[in-house]
C-alpha cells in the first residue's frame, strides 16, 4: 500500500485521533502529515513526536500556525528530528518559536541527512537565529543538486507567472523531485512545461509529478472562458519546441493523437508537457492537451 496523506486544519484532536495518526506513522503509512492550526495536549504532542521519529515514510511534516508553541514542544520535535531520516519538508510557520526555539533546534536541522525544505516564516526569530540559520546554508560551492532543488521550489510555489521550467542534466536525483511533487501537490502555481530529462529520478515519481500538472491544467481549463479566434503566439517558446525537435518526432503518434492546434503558452489552452527521463539516458515525452 502506497503512503498515504493526514491533512486536518484548525480542530481540537481528541487522544483517540492522536492515537490514530501515531500508529499510521509507526506503520510507515503516511507520507504527508499536516496539523497546521490544531490544538493537541502537551501529552500528545509528544506523542505525535515520539511516531514522527520512528516513521521512515514520512516526507512532509506541517505544524504552521502556531503547534510548536512552547519550548517543551520545541525539545520535543528537535528529538525527532535527530532520530527521523527521511522528513524532507518541515512547516513552521507562525509558530512562536523565538531565538530559543531555534536554538533547541539548530543541531538536529543542521544534521537532518534529508530535509531540504523549511518554512521558519513568522517565528519570531531574532539575530541569534537568523545568525543560525545562515549557519545552516554550506558555503558557495558546496551547495547539491538537490539542495539547490529546495530553495527552487520554493521560489517556483511563489511565482504566479513562471510556466517553463527546464532542469535537464541538472544532478538532480529522486529527494529533488520529491521537493517538486510536494510544491506542485500543495501550492497553486502557473507551471506549465517541467523538464526533468537526464536526471537521476525515478520514472514513478516523474509520472507522478506529470499527473498533478496535468489536474491542475484540467482545472485551469474548466474555469477558463471559451477562447476568442486568433494568431497564436508560439513564437515565445520556439527555442524549446526546437531544442527537444527529435525526441518530439521519435513520439511522432503521441502527437498525432492529440493534434495540438497551437502552443499558447500564456493562454488557460496551452498542452501540458512534461519530459521524463529514467535517469539512464533514455527520455520519453508525456504530452496531453487538456
Amino acid at each position: 500500500m502506497l503512503p498515504a496523506s493526514i491533512q486536518i486544519t484548525g480542530e481540537l484532536l481528541s487522544a483517540a485521533e492522536v492515537q490514530d495518526i501515531c500508529e499510521s506513522l509507526k506503520e510507515d503509512s503516511v507520507r504527508l502529515l499536516s496539523v497546521r492550526g490544531c490544538q493537541l495536549s502537551d501529552r500528545d504532542f509528544g506523542r505525535v513526536c515520539r511516531s514522527v521519529a520512528e516513521s521512515h515514510s514520512l516526507a512532509q511534516l506541517n505544524l504552521n500556525l502556531g503547534v510548536v508553541s512552547s519550548i517543551s514542544r520545541t525539545r520535543h520535535l528537535a528529538d525527532a528530528l535527530k532520530t527521523n531520516r527521511s522528513l524532507q519538508t518541515l512547516f513552521l510557520h507562525g509558530s512562536p518559536l523565538l531565538d530559543a526555539g531555534l536554538v533547541t533546534l539548530n543541531s538536529a536541522l543542521s544534521t537532518h541527512p534529508a530535509l531540504v525544505c523549511l518554512d521558519l516564516g513568522d517565528c519570531m526569530l531574532g539575530d541569534e537565529a537568523l545568525g543560525l540559520i545562515c549557519g545552516m546554508l554550506p558555503p558557495d560551492g558546496a551547495k547539491s543538486g538537490d539542495q539547490i532543488a529546495g530553495m527552487l521550489a520554493v521560489a517556483v510555489a511563489s511565482s504566479r507567472t513562471l510556466e517553463v521550467l527546464d532542469l535537464e542534466g541538472t544532478g538532480l536525483s529522486n529527494q529533488s523531485a520529491q521537493v517538486f511533487l510536494d510544491m506542485v501537490e500543495n501550492y497553486p502555481t502557473s507551471l506549465r512545461v517541467l523538464v526533468l530529462a537526464e536526471n537521476d529520478i525515478s520514472p514513478e515519481l516523474q509520472q507522478q509529478i506529470c499527473d498533478l500538472l496535468s489536474e491542475g491544467e484540467d482545472e485551469d481549463d474548466r474555469e477558463a472562458p471559451p477562447l476568442q479566434p486568433g494568431p497564436a503566439s508560439s513564437s515565445a517558446l520556439l527555442p524549446i519546441r526546437d531544442k527537444y525537435q527529435p525526441i518530439r518526432d521519435k513520439y511522432q503518434p503521441i502527437r498525432d493523437k492529440y493534434q495540438p492546434p497551437a502552443w499558447l503558452p500564456h493562454s488557460n489552452s496551452s498542452p501540458q508537457m512534461v519530459l521524463l527521463t529514467s535517469g539512464l539516458g533514455e527520455s520519453l515525452l508525456a504530452e496531453t492537451e487538456m
